[in-house]
């Protein structure tokens, strides 16, 4: 419990640090612990330590263990982080509240569709994919004006983007290209930086924050 505690005071502290260097507010910054291939017995004490954001990469796992903890803990927040296939949107949308991999037409309508019928409509964020990487998913940089209009036309609000830079390679401008997307395209959200980067996604606009190792300590 008390290495969970820690790990969480430490990233928000850094978070905090970040914020402050680029004259932004620490609060307007979510920090997501991302859990995926973590058990509950895992995430148990960062929920109990007061980490209330959590992503998930497939629908199924977190299917699988987030509605027993989300019945011991209030006000849980769940992101979709991974690729969502159309057939499965019916099933994260009435799982998560935010889902940040709309990336290509078919998924911008199999969630219309399901938003409607569930009555629901989660917090979504395009996928870029700002490094132009072919086993990435997320929407290439010259389609996005296009998905965007498309997700308008059917009802759906985009409040966001996110990417994954490519790896090994100094992400600052990759993160300086996605903010200056969505601000050209008016959306206030950028989901950018994971446990190495998170920092320097900070001072390049990051609103929504992605952290596994940081918080889960490194994997067996």
């Amino acid at each position: 419990m008390k290495d969970a505690a820690d790990r969480l005071a430490a990233v928000t502290a850094n978070i905090a640090e970040a914020a402050k260097r680029a004259q932004r507010k620490a609060g307007d910054i979510t920090l997501i612990a991302v859990s995926k291939t973590q058990d509950a017995a895992a995430i148990r004490p960062l929920i109990a330590a007061g980490q209330r954001q959590f992503g998930e990469n497939r629908v199924q796992e977190a299917a699988a263990k987030w509605p027993a903890l989300r019945a011991e803990a209030d006000g849980i927040t769940l992101h979709l982080i991974g690729q969502l296939q159309s057939n499965k949107a019916e099933e994260a949308v009435e799982l998560f509240d935010a889902i940040h991999s709309v990336d290509r037409p078919s998924l911008v309508q199999a969630l219309a569709k399901a938003s409607d019928k569930a009555g629901k409509r989660p917090q979504l964020f395009v996928q870029v994919n700002i490094g132009d990487e072919e086993q990435k998913g997320g929407c290439a940089v010259a389609d996005l004006p296009a998905l965007l209009a498309e997700a308008k036309e059917a009802g759906l609000e985009i409040a966001g983007l996110m990417a994954i830079p490519p790896a090994d390679i100094e992400p600052a401008p990759y993160f300086a290209l996605l903010d200056e997307l969505a601000e050209r395209n008016g959306l206030p959200l950028r989901s950018m930086g994971m446990s190495g980067d998170y920092e320097t996604a900070v001072m390049l606009g990051a609103t929504h924050v992605r952290v596994g190792t940081a918080l889960f300590g490194a994997r067996e």
